[in-house]
């Protein structure tokens, strides 16, 4: 049996800010975070690829938001809300890190414990790229973040958060040096930057 739950919610952006698009989630928190106050009884997190170490943040919650980059087989930039049981099926490939679990296994671990969310909503995007290590968002994805936002703040008013405009930028939820602003400003072009592989086995690769 489901163990009681006091009615708290939990805004979850997963992904890596280091793999282009993957950070899509990630961002979409980070500026939800900086525009509104969502109350004492939300906690916007920046879920990164913490793997299993979100399972007590999930348990603990009645209501999950999850924000993520997902390849639902759409063309890029699409968003699609998912809600309830249909969530876990969409993330079931999407590994946290290459050594962790998938979102799906968080979700199925809090069920284990009888502590699964008794409200799940996943706001997705189809990434562009993926495979751009130390890249930013795609154009086309991050012209999709403040939409995703909006989009997040209507489920979290129809669970009955009033959420209030910040009238200045609330607090960062993300280290300084790895903020949206501060990661696009320092970030090397391409041509400056190597992203494909650890330079020193190109001499191997060149048969030297």
């Amino acid at each position: 049996m489901e163990a009681a739950k006091t009615e708290s919610i939990l805004v979850l952006g997963i992904g890596n800010v280091l793999w282009a698009d993957e950070g899509f989630g990630v961002r979409c928190v980070e500026q939800l975070n900086e525009m509104w106050d969502v109350g004492p009884d939300v906690r916007v997190m920046d879920g990164g690829t913490q793997g299993l170490y979100l399972v007590s943040y999930v348990s603990e919650s009645s209501h999950v938001l999850v924000l993520d980059a997902v390849d639902f087989g759409d063309p890029p930039g699409t968003l699609r809300v998912v809600r309830g049981p249909d969530v876990p099926s969409c993330m079931g490939a999407n590994n946290l890190s290459l050594h962790q679990v998938g979102f799906q296994d968080v979700l199925a671990a809090a069920a284990l414990l009888g502590r699964a969310p008794l409200e799940l909503t996943l706001v997705g995007v189809q990434p562009e790229t993926l495979d751009d290590y130390g890249g930013g968002l795609t154009a086309t994805v991050a012209s999709r973040v403040g939409e995703a936002v909006t989009v997040a703040m209507a489920e979290l008013v129809r669970w009955g958060v009033t959420p209030l405009r910040r009238i200045e930028i609330g607090d960062a939820i993300l280290p300084v040096s790895i903020g949206r602003s501060a990661y696009e400003a320092g970030r090397p072009s391409p041509e400056q930057a190597c992203r494909t592989g650890d330079p020193r086995f190109f001499l191997h690769q060149r048969g030297h």
